[in-house]
């Protein structure tokens, strides 16, 4: 009989808790949830309280050494750290905040040679899995048009910066051009879409971003366009948000449940 998965979680937010339940009721028989990691101790007890297991809260490092895989729903601010972490102590680990990745792109090769997984769910995006096949030959351009509701993007820096006032927006308005790495860089928080594409195929410099907001949007939307020697493919994805948090996206949620049916 395989030996049960041990399993550490850090960010007990609404992705967080959603992969915990899918765990406890889908995968309970292979996983046993031991520890917890939140920068907010109510989220972790709370999430806590939730779990048959009663994991323990506790800090990343000793969650990553007492896990067999690791599972990052925290942040882009952290998430590099925890991925290079977990493979100094080939551990498995799945990234959710893929932007940080972007920061040391040598992680995945780094966790190759080390013996262990770095997991990428596909996220809030659809056509990767085409995109990854273009890769094996030439691709010429991939090109990833984001488009927001204004209320999604209030506070953002890079906006003030630039004296955009996204509720004065009244018609479809541009916002960012430029690179997967310009953008997870300007827009921590709202594109890490943007780092898983240019991850599965030109990488985060040649990868192209634009990013659209509009009053009359009411859902993110994602376009994905690639050309190679293979044609042409466009992939649109209009996401649900999750009811627990309209910053997330349904799908992003269910892609993370998809990776680890897939690889526990």
């Amino acid at each position: 009989m395989a030996r049960i998965k041990r399993v550490g979680i850090i960010g007990c937010g609404t992705i967080g808790a959603g992969i915990a339940e899918f765990l406890q009721t889908q995968l309970k028989k292979k996983t046993k949830i031991v520890a917890l990691c939140d920068t907010d101790t109510k989220k972790s007890k709370a999430l806590q309280r939730k779990i048959r297991s009663r994991p323990v809260i506790t800090n990343a490092k000793k969650l990553i050494r007492n896990s067999d895989l690791v599972i990052e729903a925290a942040s882009t601010r952290v998430s590099g750290e925890i991925a290079r972490a977990a493979i100094q102590n080939k551990k498995d680990v799945l990234i959710m905040s893929t932007g940080g990745l972007l920061k040391n792109p040598s992680l995945l090769q780094k966790a190759r040679s080390s013996g262990c997984n770095l997991y990428i769910p596909s996220g809030a995006v659809c056509g990767l899995d085409g995109l990854r096949s273009a890769a094996a030959g030439k691709i010429k351009e991939v090109t990833l048009t984001t488009r927001k509701p204004p209320k999604g993007l209030v506070g953002v820096p890079y906006l003030k910066k630039k004296g955009i006032d996204v509720s004065r927006i009244k018609k479809d308005m541009v916002i960012f051009s430029g690179s997967a790495k310009e953008a997870v860089k300007h827009f921590p928080k709202n594109i890490n879409v943007a780092a898983t594409v240019s991850l599965s195929g030109l990488g985060p410099s040649k990868t192209r971003v634009r990013i659209i907001t509009s009053p009359r949007y009411t859902k993110n939307s994602h376009e994905l366009e690639v050309k190679g020697e293979f044609g042409r493919l466009v992939a649109m994805t209009e996401n649900v948000p999750s009811r627990q948090n309209p910053k997330t996206s349904q799908l992003a949620i269910f892609s993370a449940l998809a990776k680890l049916k897939e690889v526990i």
